[in-house]
């Protein structure tokens, strides 16, 4: 059986790393430093299971990254789950609101981020 596949976007690379080793075991990670290598890859064809994306990026902030794949025929059925160093209530239900599937604030413990992700992939 195929392994689910993950999408991790992060412009800080420790980040990537953390994820990838809480959730490769079980998953089928791929880590992008900004959303805009992965919406080639998934113009591409390659679609994941689910995107953990940071909202702070410089190319492309996470927030407008949701909005697009969210509203497009294409992706709009793949989850999201943001990532943010601040835990702000408004941003957190303006993200929920557009379709994120979870919101967790870094630092995070990496045990939850797996739970929460198997939660969501279940």
């Amino acid at each position: 059986m195929d392994k689910q596949k993950i999408f991790v976007v992060d412009d800080k690379d420790m980040i990537g790393k953390i994820i990838m080793a809480c959730l490769g075991r079980d998953y089928d990670c791929r880590y992008f430093d900004s959303p805009k290598p992965v919406l080639e890859e998934m113009e591409g064809g390659n679609l994941p299971d689910l995107i953990i994306s940071d909202i702070r990026m410089p190319d492309m902030r996470g927030d407008e990254f949701l909005h697009f794949i969210k509203g497009s025929e294409l992706f709009g059925g793949i989850r999201m789950v943001m990532l943010s160093s601040e835990d702000s209530t408004s941003e957190r239900i303006q993200l929920l609101q557009a379709g994120a599937e979870d919101y967790i604030v870094k630092p995070f413990n990496p045990m939850e981020l797996k739970i929460r992700i198997e939660k969501i992939l279940k």
